[in-house]
């Protein structure tokens, strides 16, 4: 019999059990509850890039931020634009290697993580609601492990 004409159960394919299919699923809801609980026109992205900044405490540079936060140099180059034009971050050229830019968090970016981490605790708590505070632990555990 032609592969084409098999049925779906005689492929032994579910989407619901596939792992991009469900992962996409879960971040739709975390993405959700997100942008309901911080309404500051702050993307998570921006957000982890601030908060490693603020958790590195002093200048990095573009590439190593970019790595920290597992984005691509492109994708790290537009956020750190809009964090610019916002004053949330200041970049310059590092003095020993000029090819390189160094990126520091501002005291507006300082206060604005600051103030958003309570929201951003009730996030990932409201994400996980579903699940028992071991099965919350156990997801996080396993999925640190394929990362």
């Amino acid at each position: 019999m032609d592969e084409a004409r098999l049925t779906l159960a005689e492929q032994g394919y579910d989407l619901d059990r596939q792992i991009g299919f469900v992962l996409r699923k879960a971040y739709q809801r975390h993405s959700q509850i997100f942008f309901e609980l911080i309404g500051e026109d702050l993307t998570a992205t921006q957000f982890s890039i601030l908060f490693r900044l603020l958790e590195q405490d002093a200048p990095i540079s573009q590439n190593a931020l970019g790595r920290m936060v597992a984005m691509d140099a492109a994708t790290t180059k537009g956020v750190i634009t809009r964090l610019l034009q916002r004053e949330l971050v200041s970049m310059r050229k590092d003095e020993v290697d000029r090819r390189r830019y160094l990126i520091e968090i501002t005291p507006a970016g300082r206060a604005l993580v600051t103030r958003l981490m309570p929201r951003m605790k009730r996030i990932t708590q409201e994400t996980l609601a579903p699940l028992s505070a071991d099965e919350a632990g156990e997801l996080l555990r396993l999925l640190s492990r394929i990362t």
